[in-house]
């Protein structure tokens, strides 16, 4: 589905927007193979869902070798697999399968309590490690676990070695709340809101005062037009934590977008207050302070956004209209300069950096050039029209100045 809400060119904030963390995203997810149903998730499901296991209890991890090892070390990896069941009497304590070349599921059943469950894995981990002499990623789940089906858990240690995978090889992470939150992240990266909205819903039923999967549902319900929904998770929110700015901000952008702007300035007033330096914060509210003609009050925050964020043609635009606005032209061409340099598909600016030219009658072909081009993007603004029209009467009049047959015709 595609999201049935935008605010312009202003996005929720989510906590992957943090581009300082240390914690990075992996490549590829292995939650995608349950969403994608692909035949290797199938296979290892209907062989987990047909086998007796005894004291109906099992674990389900999923391990992955370093991209860095041989086929050799693959193959070897694999004999210890078996060597391993092998040793829990004959493989009737456990099933395995390989996922990819790399990747490899294993369920197993004969232990008493979880610390044996886990002691066992460990030695397991500890054994490829050291034979191996390459790092290993691992995510863990258990059954039962909740109202989870066998199936679900086989999913669930899938979303825990993508949990584990964030915090790179040599990590090993069990199947919880943020497990499902980077599940249903994954989801909504996709396109799929509905879909993630499920996912951290559950992650919500396991922890129940996460702020970042309240913040994640308040984003989906956000961009698919649920505001009253995505109002009460924001809230929900900073009841727990009022200083919470990733929250703060996307509740003013919500108040925004439902054109309360007085709510929406307090609140990313009170954001700036508690960090002034996060690129979201800053441009919304200089935009906002722009729209109420409070231009010396919102120069500041853009000033603040474009050098966190040096790429942003926005703030470099608004600072232009501003610059505009207050009869600045050197100013505005400056900032309207950088904002097309950045965005050349941005009418606004575009239109705006044509006016500054008119206004200088200096290169006015240039200027009919963007003139024209803002109309071709943006035809029903009629503001850029007028602006299309001064360029082209601009143009009229210097080449009128400069024939001199033209000035005789005209005496």
């Amino acid at each position: 589905m595609t999201p049935r809400f935008t605010s312009r060119e202003f996005s929720f904030l989510k906590p992957d927007s943090d581009t300082s963390s240390p914690i990075q995203a992996p490549d590829t997810y292995f939650s995608d193979l349950v969403h994608q149903k692909s035949a290797a998730f199938t296979a290892f499901e209907q062989r987990l869902l047909s086998v007796d296991i005894p004291k109906k209890k099992f674990i389900c991890a999923v391990i992955q070798v370093a991209d860095t090892a041989t086929e050799d070390i693959l193959e070897k990896a694999r004999d210890i697999f078996e060597s391993w069941l092998r040793s829990m009497s004959d493989n009737q304590r456990g099933i395995w399968e390989t996922l990819d070349n790399r990747a490899f599921v294993l369920v197993f059943w004969d232990y008493d309590n979880q610390k044996t469950a886990m002691d066992l894995l460990e030695s397991l981990k500890a054994k490829i490690t050291r034979a191996l002499k390459t790092e290993l990623l691992v995510g863990v789940a258990r059954f039962p676990f909740q109202k989870y089906s066998r199936s679900e858990v086989f999913a669930n240690a899938l979303k825990a070695i993508d949990h584990a995978a964030f915090f790179g090889f040599g990590h090993m992470r069990h199947f919880d709340g943020i497990s499902l939150n980077i599940s249903g992240d994954r989801l909504y990266q996709l396109g799929h809101y509905d879909a993630a909205i499920k996912e951290y819903e559950k992650g919500l039923a396991l922890s129940p005062k996460d702020i970042n999967l309240m913040n994640s549902l308040g984003v989906c319900y956000g961009v698919t037009g649920n505001l009253e929904k995505a109002k009460t998770y924001f809230e929900a929110a900073l009841d727990i934590n009022p200083k919470e700015v990733m929250v703060i901000y996307n509740l003013g952008l919500t108040s925004q977008v439902v054109e309360d702007t007085d709510k929406a300035v307090l609140l990313l007033r009170k954001a700036h207050g508690i960090d002034g330096r996060i690129f979201e914060v800053e441009l919304l509210l200089g935009h906002l302070l722009f729209q109420a003609k409070k231009l010396e009050a919102a120069l500041p925050h853009l000033e603040t956004a474009a050098q966190v964020n040096p790429k942003s043609s926005m703030a470099h635009r608004i600072m232009g209209e501003i610059f505009l606005e207050q009869e600045k032209p050197d100013q505005a061409g400056a900032a309207f300069n950088t904002a097309v340099k950045l965005n050349p598909l941005d009418p606004v600016a575009l239109s705006g950096y044509a006016l500054v030219m008119t206004q200088k009658n200096r290169n006015l072909k240039i200027a009919l050039t963007f003139a024209e081009k803002s109309v071709a993007l943006a035809p029903d603004n009629e503001m850029f029209q007028e602006r299309l029209i001064r360029v082209q009467q601009a143009l009229q009049e210097n080449d009128a100045a400069d024939d001199p047959s033209r000035k005789s015709a005209s005496a």
